[in-house]
């Protein structure tokens, strides 16, 4: 029986690109999930769950975003969506994502400046961001586990600068990015060569 689809056996397939309601409902899912953080389930959806993208895919759209202005997490939600339908493929992904938390955050803020005062409500809120927690720490975790896989670059000891500069010496965040992003960019490249 011949292959009626044209396409020999060793062409890789295309890879899958969701529609704009699959857009939107695959951000709803994740805003509704995303309790303290919708980083660890965009990843997981994202990556483990629909493979939309690699690992390494992931983390570099991730980087880029963390350069442009506005919250990392909404902007990659317009990026990922301008990825795969074009402007309209970020319209959908960037409603999907902030739609229902914006109705669903000033219907809890009416209701915390009403009932904030109640001792239980603060407990629960404690055991939310505590949970929270360990999900951001889980999923920086997996993000790091590209950066090893290829053996050992450049990276982690850019990341580690990074910490030092910042976390320990207390110097200037701007003139460590001034000096470690093209110093990363030329390693990169370096590399890649």
């Amino acid at each position: 029986m011949s292959d009626t689809t044209g396409a020999s056996p060793t062409e890789p397939s295309a890879p899958y690109v969701p529609s704009h309601a699959e857009l939107f409902l695959a951000f709803v899912k994740i805003t509704v999930m995303g309790f303290g953080g919708t980083l660890p389930w965009t990843r997981r959806m994202f990556v483990e769950e629909k493979r939309w993208m690699t690992a390494e895919e992931f983390n570099d759209v991730y980087a880029l975003c963390q350069f442009l202005p506005g919250p990392n997490i909404v902007n990659l939600t317009a990026v990922f969506g301008s990825r795969m339908r074009g402007a309209t493929g970020a319209l959908a992904a960037w409603a999907g994502f902030l739609v229902l938390p914006f109705a669903l955050m000033v219907t809890v803020g009416v209701l915390y400046a009403q009932y904030g005062d109640v001792d239980a409500l603060r407990r629960v809120l404690i055991g939310i961001a505590a949970a929270a927690a360990g999900l951001l720490i889980a999923t920086a975790a997996k993000m790091v586990v590209p950066l090893f896989t290829a053996g050992i670059g450049p990276a982690p000891f850019v990341v580690l600068g990074v910490a030092a500069a910042v976390g320990v010496m207390r110097w200037p965040l701007l003139w460590v990015l001034a000096v470690l992003v093209p110093v990363s960019i030329a390693l990169a490249w370096w590399v890649r060569r």
